[in-house]
């Protein structure tokens, strides 16, 4: 008989808690919008503005980054490492495919600096931020 007494007031406890921890939570907003995705397609540059960010560029830390054109943006190599394609944002930003690697061109007073971004190791929660200067078109 005690077995039994005890485990009535075991299971209303349980029930108390379960209770209490869904109250914890907000309830859900019915009238909130659904969030949506726009997908466009990539920007399209004209001659002059792939121009006006091709050449070689002097990196503020040693590295030299040599930017040429592509069909949807440019190609940019960084020393004798392989090449990376780069779609174009706007006529200034460029990003790499995988989004790990982005560039920022015609900044500065004289329009002739350049941002990157990148991350070395998607392993590491790491992006490393590096400027250059336009050395030669």
């Amino acid at each position: 008989m005690r077995l039994s007494l005890l485990a009535v007031p075991a299971t209303l406890l349980l029930a108390s808690n379960v209770g209490a921890q869904s109250s914890n939570y907000p309830p859900p907003d019915t009238s909130a919008s659904i969030a949506t995705v726009q997908v466009t397609a990539p920007f399209r540059l004209s001659d002059d503005e792939t121009e006006a960010v091709t050449g070689l560029y002097a990196m503020s830390n040693g590295w030299r980054l040599k930017v040429g054109e592509a069909a949807t943006g440019i190609v940019a190599q960084i020393d004798r490492q392989r090449p990376i394609r780069m779609i174009a944002v706007s006529a200034d930003k460029f990003v790499s495919r995988d989004g790990n690697v982005t560039m920022d061109f015609n900044r500065g007073q004289n329009r002739d600096e350049m941002l990157m971004t990148y991350v070395p190791d998607q392993r590491l929660a790491v992006r490393y931020v590096v400027t250059a200067t336009l050395a030669q078109r």
